[in-house]
């Protein structure tokens, strides 16, 4: 299992703040030959009629000096859970939780912008002094399983 993301308590706590339910920390991920373990798994009631919203969640804090280089670590990273999540728990939706100045410095660049449209790159962007969620792309209302 791999090391907790200097930022993973801000995500935690600005997830319960919101109201999500913690379910898993780690979110093991079993796929037989190897032992993977996504950071949270959390549940939201977002209404009776919509029923129970699960999503898994992957910090990333991108503190490195290469931020392209740990954004290729990560986008690979989140396609193989979220392949290995989907044989697992077809019901929760996988996001990549960035640091909001990363995600405006970096993640709105054309380049990086064009990746994450091409394989489906889901984010939440937290802020780091309040411990809260700012951004979900897309929002969790609205996506389809």
């Amino acid at each position: 299992m791999s090391a907790r993301d200097l930022f993973h308590d801000i995500v935690k706590n600005a997830l319960q703040k919101d109201g999500w339910i913690i379910t898993h920390d780690p979110y093991p991920l079993p796929t037989g030959s190897f032992d993977l373990a996504i950071d949270l798994g959390a549940e939201k009631v977002i209404a009776a009629y919509r029923g129970e919203q699960k999503i898994a969640i992957e910090i990333k804090s991108f503190l490195g000096s290469s931020k392209i280089s740990q954004f290729y670590a990560a986008l690979g990273q989140f396609i193989a859970y979220r392949t290995a999540l989907h044989t697992q728990d077809q019901d929760r939706i996988l996001y990549l939780a960035v640091p909001n100045d990363i995600y405006d410095r970096f993640f709105l660049t054309p380049f990086v912008q064009e990746l994450v449209t091409q394989n489906q790159l889901y984010l939440i962007t937290y802020s780091i002094a309040s411990e809260s969620l700012e951004k979900w792309i897309p929002l969790p209302n609205i996506v389809s399983k």
